[in-house]
């Protein structure tokens, strides 16, 4: 053979080589190949198990209906692989109970199917429009989801979805385990331990021995949450508004979906979690990880007011398959309970924050201000309403210095009433005049137009803070007070047989009457020395606000309208004795002929303004003369 022959026949012998290299099996379809005449071997084992699994008594199934589960497992195998024999089975329920939760669990899935609160109740309106009060259950819808979606290679779809698995329970006094077995040791657990006297659930989830079925590149564990938040209490408006989905970074301040939004979405994918809260009113159901959550991502969805439940709360979450596989697994908490400061506080990692007391500095003031007042005074008041009188007398006494500034403004104010009446008979004619004269009176006699409403507007984060404490506070619920059956709703002393719009409803609350009474009676006693002249319309509007109001306080809780009410009747004592035996109306005159006859120094604000003033003036009577004069 010549050179060019044995060149060529080598470079053929080399392709065929490399041809045959090329095209082997790999390692790893090798194992592939393996396994699945493993599972076919398995689905055969297979039968005999799931003939356990179904059976309630020792008597054994007849021939024919074991080939029938033998060949359903078999067409099974492809869409739950290892875990085909779990994927036939019968429901059952099992439960574990201590003195405060009755927890119902479901064997398709291995999940909670319900919760009995056993120290709370549900208010629903029964027979001639009466409160009724009948068990709380939390976690029962039947569209509830509750799934992990294991990364098995080899089946259609993404994975095995466990929520279509049947689980075979084992309970030992207060533990609780589940197990979705994949043959020869082989298993995905659950296992839920509920403590003595605690809402709290220690929770754990477990792959056993399934390294081998994993799929290569696919190293997270998926876990899907779907609950219905169901109306629990009578005023569902504003329990809607207090509802949502609240969620804790590992670093990071606690988030939220948007309680008022139909439909909002937060992204967490790159921030591991800690814990995860599908949140009422006054309860909540709080997934908590001892360690984090990979990422996750959560949804909320308002349904309309005629649905059985309020809104749809979705979460999914990423835990990683070594947390999964490893050791003991993966272990979280379950806390179905009330929201209960101290309780969520002891927890830990800001879980107190998903009680809607209000964001920054309101709920500041709500969470380590006036809760700790009302804890305090609740220690030796048993009574929930003589807590809010006693509450707001606290309040109104240590604000007291402020509102002294703003009577006092008032009284200095109606002290210059003479001299205002002067002035404005003098330049009746000239509005302009009149407001320059306005602010050189009271720059003379030392009086800021200001004074009342400063102290006023201090107040307002106290005011506000409270508006949010009462409907958010468990302390008030289904507590009774004079004609009110729950401070934190509304109270329906008139039932009418009509409801009017606006947000007003079928009802006349008593103590939104009261407190819209003795504002207009507070309105007019201090009107009477408040000058209207300038703006006539404020002196009606201050009566037109008060009534407008009362549509939207008609509906909402007691525990606050209490608080307006007393606030309006300390507020009407205040004044009477401040104005009549502290505040000196002589000696008030006197300071201010004193201050008029020292001499003023040409700056500060009302300076300032009065100096604008004249410059406007100017500018406008040299507008007015160029006018004159081009005509």
């Amino acid at each position: 053979m010549d050179r060019n022959t044995i060149i060529g026949l080598s470079l053929i012998f080399v392709l065929f080589f490399a041809w045959q290299y090329a095209t082997a099996p790999s390692k790893e379809d090798m194992a592939a190949q393996k396994r699945t005449q493993d599972s076919l071997a398995r689905v055969e084992r297979s039968a005999d198990s799931l003939a356990r699994l179904k059976t309630e008594s020792s008597a054994a199934k007849p021939a024919s209906s074991v080939a029938d589960d033998s060949i359903r497992i078999q067409q099974l195998s492809g869409n739950f692989g290892p875990f085909a024999a779990a994927a036939v089975g019968k429901e059952t329920e099992v439960t574990l109970e201590n003195e405060l939760l009755q927890v119902t669990f479901t064997t398709k899935g291995g999940k909670i199917k319900k919760v009995l609160l056993k120290q709370y109740a549900k208010m629903e309106r029964g027979k001639n429009r009466k409160d009724v009060k009948t068990p709380l259950v939390l976690l029962n819808s039947p569209k509830d989801l509750m799934n992990f979606v294991l990364p098995i290679k080899g089946v259609s779809g993404n994975g095995i979805n466990t929520g279509d698995l049947y689980f075979e329970p084992a309970k030992e006094g207060n533990q609780l385990i589940f197990r979705a077995n994949a043959g020869e040791g082989k298993y995905f657990e659950q296992r839920y331990v509920l403590p003595s006297n605690d809402y709290k659930l220690d929770y754990a989830v477990k792959l056993e021995g399934l390294d081998q079925y994993m799929a290569s590149g696919e190293d997270m564990v998926t876990l899907n949450w779907v609950n219905y938040l169901g109306k629990i209490e009578k005023a569902t408006r504003y329990e809607r508004t207090y509802s949502t989905l609240y969620f804790r970074p590992e670093e990071g301040r606690v988030g939220r979906c948007s309680p008022t939004a139909n439909s909002d979405k937060e992204d967490a994918e790159s921030a591991p979690l800690k814990w995860v809260s599908s949140s009422n009113q006054f309860f909540n159901t709080t997934l908590f990880a001892e360690k984090a959550f990979a990422s996750g991502v959560m949804e909320t969805k308002s349904l309309p007011e005629t649905a059985d439940y309020m809104k749809v709360t979705s979460t999914t979450l990423q835990i990683p398959v070594s947390e999964v596989t490893g050791g003991s697994g993966f272990a979280m908490h379950f806390y179905t309970g009330p929201n209960e400061f101290k309780r969520l506080h002891e927890m830990g990692y800001g879980l107190e924050e998903v009680i809607p007391f209000g964001r920054n500095i309101l709920g500041t003031i709500n969470r380590w201000v006036i809760r700790k007042i009302f804890s305090w005074l609740s220690g030796f008041i048993g009574s929930a309403g003589l807590v809010i009188f006693m509450l707001t007398l606290l309040v109104k006494l240590l604000l007291y210095p402020l509102s002294y500034r703003m009577l006092y403004s008032q009284a200095k104010m109606s002290a210059l009433k003479p001299e205002m009446e002067k002035m404005r008979e003098k330049y009746k004619d000239d509005q302009q005049r009149q407001q320059m004269e306005t602010m050189t009176l009271y720059r003379e006699f030392g009086v800021n137009p200001l004074g009342s409403c400063m102290p006023m507007l201090l107040q307002m984060p106290i005011w506000i803070a409270l508006y949010r404490f009462f409907p958010a506070s468990i302390e008030f619920r289904q507590k009774g007070f004079w004609w009110a059956n729950d401070l934190s709703s509304y109270d329906e002393f008139i039932q009418l047989p009509f409801s009017i719009p606006f947000g007003f409803g079928d009802h006349i609350s008593m103590f939104t009457l009261l407190w819209v009474a003795t504002t207009l009676i507070y309105t007019w006693y201090n009107s009477k020395s408040m000058d209207f002249s300038a703006n006539p319309a404020l002196k009606y509007m201050q009566y037109i606000m008060p009534v407008m109001f009362m549509g939207f306080f008609n509906g909402y809780a007691s525990g606050l309208t209490a608080y307006l009410l007393f606030s309006n009747v300390i507020n009407i004592g205040q004044t009477l004795v401040t104005k009549h035996l502290i505040i000196d109306e002589k000696k008030i005159i006197r300071e201010m002929e004193a201050f008029r006859k020292k001499p003023k120094k040409e700056k500060g604000f009302s300076h300032r303004l009065q100096q604008a003033m004249k410059d406007q003036q100017r500018i406008t009577a040299e507008r007015e003369a160029s006018r004159k004069k081009g005509k």
